[in-house]
């Protein structure tokens, strides 16, 4: 349970231009425990509020320079960070003008001349009013600094998975690497990396935890930490050598499944053989791949998978491709192709070609071409799920000296 959190009794302004009448209100205000500040006339009353950060304005409607209904008006004009609660002090006879100052801004009328009963229970009712919105502004302020601490804490762990991919631009081998990845918040879901994992061999995967923000995440960041070039390399390859990267993909079903839990994740691990140029792959509910050659000409490799962690008993298969010299692999999140317009069309897998063929000339610019392209079909918006792009280039002329 928090601590009560204390006001200090309210400032009132007392405005009159007769004394005797600001000299009994006063008294009055006094016995009820607050501290009256007298004003003569409707300017000194503004300068008043103005210099104390006045909450209550008890004020005649008859006074010299500013009258009662200017000086409502121009309390109202200052916009002030707190409400100032207005109380005008009318004689039977002008009862007609309190339509004025209703619209000048004034909250609550008294009749001249002041009783102890009547003052008492207007102020009070005031004080209820103030003292909740002081309370309530007080709470968001504690709010809206934790909120702050809150986001600025979630920045820093972004900055810290950012850390953790790999350079958008790097080279392994005979391969070159480009990559894009674009949270749809602060922090995302989706996780990849690339590495020499033995030697003539190199591994990588892409994974995209379901869901979003913070719980997806720490998913994604301990997938981070867990799968490092030497655990890729104890975990993907049998007691032969060979490659095996849905032997990797069923450890993490088994380490990450939970009966208690709907946590899962989709996940593409490959293994390419720089000298033959054979893709060895496991796929786990991941889009499937396009491999794109020099001129344009795009294929689909594998044909989807089950993710991991969603159930206990799956099993998980090796596939095997080529990636000929020249050709580029494009490894994606659905944030691609997933990615609604303002109508709520789906980018697709045609347009998603349609990047690719048109950047086959140049691999390393097609995660720029390809984030251009959903940041114009999403008009600017941000995406509506996280976004990875990982392009695995593999060049000719290294492929034909490793021949």
């Amino acid at each position: 349970m928090t601590d009560p959190i204390l006001v200090p009794p309210l400032k009132v302004v007392v405005a009159d231009d007769d004394a005797l009448q600001r000299a009994h209100a006063s008294a009055l205000l006094r016995k009820l425990g607050y501290d009256p500040y007298e004003a003569e006339d409707g300017a000194a009353a503004l300068d008043l509020v103005r210099q104390l950060g006045a909450r209550i304005l008890l004020c005649d409607l008859n006074m010299p320079g500013l009258d009662g209904h200017e000086l409502a008006r121009s309390v109202r004009e200052d916009k002030a960070d707190h409400y100032v609660h207005i109380i005008m002090v009318t004689s039977q006879s002008q009862s007609a003008e309190r339509e004025r100052a209703l619209e000048a801004g004034v909250d609550d009328f008294m009749a001249k001349p002041l009783d102890r009963a009547s003052l008492t229970a207007r102020i009070r009712s005031a004080d209820r009013l103030l003292r909740h919105e002081m309370l309530l502004a007080e709470r968001n302020r504690v709010l809206a600094e934790a909120k702050e601490q809150i986001e600025a804490d979630l920045r820093a762990a972004a900055t810290a998975q950012r850390r953790m991919l790999p350079e958008p631009e790097a080279r392994v081998g005979d391969c070159s690497f480009h990559s894009a990845f674009m949270p749809s918040n602060i922090l995302s879901g989706d996780m990849f990396a690339y590495y020499q994992v033995a030697p003539g061999y190199i591994g990588f995967y892409t994974i995209d935890v379901a869901g979003h923000g913070v719980h997806a995440s720490l998913l994604s960041v301990a997938l981070g930490h867990l799968l490092t070039a030497e655990y890729f390399r104890r975990r993907a390859f049998d007691d032969t050598g060979a490659p095996d990267p849905a032997a990797l993909v069923a450890t993490l079903n088994e380490r990450f499944f939970r009966q208690d839990s709907t946590e899962y994740f989709t996940m593409f691990c490959g293994i390419l053989e720089q000298q033959s140029g054979r893709l060895h792959y496991c796929q786990a509910g991941a889009p499937s791949p396009v491999a794109i050659g020099p001129t344009g000409v795009t294929r689909q490799i594998g044909d989807g998978g089950f993710p991991v962690a969603l159930l206990d008993m799956v099993t998980f298969e090796n596939r095997c491709d080529q990636l000929d010299s020249g050709e580029t692999l494009v490894v994606y999140s659905d944030g691609a192709t997933e990615a609604e317009s303002l109508t709520g069309e789906g980018f697709g897998e045609a347009r998603f070609r349609a990047v690719l063929e048109e950047a086959a000339p140049r691999p390393d610019t097609i995660p720029g071409k390809m984030v251009e392209a959903l940041t114009r079909w999403r008009n600017g918006r941000t995406l509506q799920d996280d976004l990875t792009i990982l392009v695995c280039e593999r060049t000719q002329q290294n492929d034909q000296v490793s021949r």
